[in-house]
């Protein structure tokens, strides 16, 4: 198991979700939740598909806007932030999607370094170096760098996806599903990338996962969500927060059933439905 994470006293969270929820339609989400994201940390994400766990990185990330509650980056609230200062600290932020989103039609050298040549002043020389340094990082060789997403194993293409988030040195990181359709020996090496991604640079890592593998490799604290469809009126849809041996070893059968993989009670549901 990986370290926990303590915040140091009087701490201030880096991300603050403030009593936020979203809803698409007639369908909410997200009720009410209150979430703080501390430097350092590697913050992991579980839960049951549905419970809304890629909706609350969004919120994070400031791809999407709560309908009621409040964002925080660094203390200050998103809504009063300008354009230009958003535009800044979003800069400060990477984000590896579960599929890559690499652009199809761009070889991965120019994958990489898109966001520096759209927003940093470089010559290509130094844009070069960081790209092929980034590749080496995840251990993806020289050639890698002409060849199209396209042409890339599965692992390939995360490893290229995260060398393109690493290329603009962020402060935080977002990995949503980072081992999602990759072999175990795959997965060892992005859970491997994620560890070492860490400790060589001061950086912030929320990961979004179902791999309970990943959860006990990385994780410093993990929060789980629940649906809300199935939560009582008055309890959080946070319903565990702790660190990965007290998940593992928690009495709250949600919890203790999700994370040994344990259908239980669901199952009874499902076939009660």
């Amino acid at each position: 198991m990986t370290e926990t994470f303590t915040p140091p006293e009087e701490s201030a969270p880096i991300i603050e979700l403030r009593g936020c929820s979203r809803g698409f339609g007639a369908m909410q989400v997200l009720r009410d939740i209150s979430l703080n994201v501390y430097r350092g940390e590697t913050l992991v994400l579980i839960g049951e598909s549905g419970c809304g766990k890629s909706v609350t990185t969004k919120l994070l990330a400031n791809l999407l806007e709560p309908s009621s509650g409040e964002v925080f980056w660094n203390s200050q609230p998103v809504s009063q932030m300008s354009a230009e200062q958003m535009r800044r600290d979003r800069l400060k932020l990477g984000y590896l999607f579960q599929g890559g989103a690499m652009f199809d039609s761009l070889s991965v050298y120019e994958n990489v370094v898109f966001g520096l040549r759209e927003n940093r002043k470089m010559s290509e020389a130094d844009m070069r170096e960081i790209a092929f340094t980034r590749l080496r990082e995840v251990g993806l060789p020289a050639s890698a760098a002409q060849k199209f997403p396209s042409e890339l194993s599965g692992g390939m293409r995360k490893r290229a996806a995260l060398a393109r988030a690493l290329a603009m040195s962020p402060e935080i990181i977002i990995y949503d599903e980072p081992t999602t359709g990759l072999d175990p020996i795959m997965s060892d090496v992005i859970n491997e990338l994620i560890l070492q991604a860490r400790s060589a640079r001061p950086v912030t890592s929320i990961v979004v996962t179902h791999d309970m593998t990943t959860v006990k490799r990385v994780a410093t604290r993990v929060v789980m969500l629940f649906p809300l469809a199935r939560l009582p009126q008055n309890e959080s849809q946070i319903i565990f927060e702790g660190t990965a041996d007290q998940a593992f070893n928690h009495p709250d059968e949600r919890v203790h059933d999700f994370v040994h993989g344990i259908s239980g009670k669901r199952l009874q549901e499902l076939f009660a439905a």
